[in-house]
């Protein structure tokens, strides 16, 4: 898939009307680890991990910028064995942006982009306890009107380190929204 994904979004808060996605570029890796880190809610990856991702994985991708400064993101990548469906990776809104439902804006502009290009299911894991992702991914399905399903994909006895058990949620298939 080529291109780029740009929307800028639209709501009632003032801030949020600055508020562009768009893909994401080389330069965008070291606030992506940031953000990242900052919510100390998400398994951080290593600063190359999301350098190579701004960089390789562009089209499956995207930041959410105001006034030029990532804001949030969402990182995922198209598997290999199953081209209909895109897994998202990481999902994470600066402190400054949250509860303005920027998470969901920026799904939402993702998605409507990788529909046009064959993706017809989105993937995620989630850890039981991440209620806020899991709200996420439950409205993404409603606005979709997609089906949702969930099973336990790695047990915590899977991991080698302290680690919660991950639930796989699979939405779709996926209607082109135009």
């Amino acid at each position: 898939m080529s291109g780029k994904h740009t929307q800028r979004a639209n709501g009632d808060n003032a801030a949020a009307d600055h508020v562009v996605i768009e893909s994401p570029t080389k330069s965008d890796g070291a606030a992506l680890w940031r953000i990242a880190r900052d919510s100390q809610k998400l398994d951080l990856n290593s600063s190359y991990a999301y350098l190579l991702w701004c960089h390789d994985f562009t089209d499956t991708s995207v930041v959410a910028r105001v006034d030029g400064k990532a804001v949030g993101f969402v990182i995922g990548y198209r598997r290999q064995s199953k081209q209909d469906a895109a897994v998202v990776w990481q999902v994470a809104v600066d402190d400054s942006q949250r509860g303005r439902g920027l998470a969901g804006r920026m799904l939402d502009t993702l998605f409507i982009g990788l529909v046009r290009h064959g993706v017809r299911y989105l993937e995620t894991t989630i850890t039981p306890d991440n209620e806020a992702s899991i709200r996420l991914f439950r409205s993404f399905a409603e606005r979709w009107d997609a089906e949702l399903e969930t099973a336990e994909l790695f047990a915590a006895a899977d991991f080698p380190d302290e680690h919660e058990a991950e639930h796989i949620y699979r939405i779709g298939p996926l209607a082109d929204r135009a």
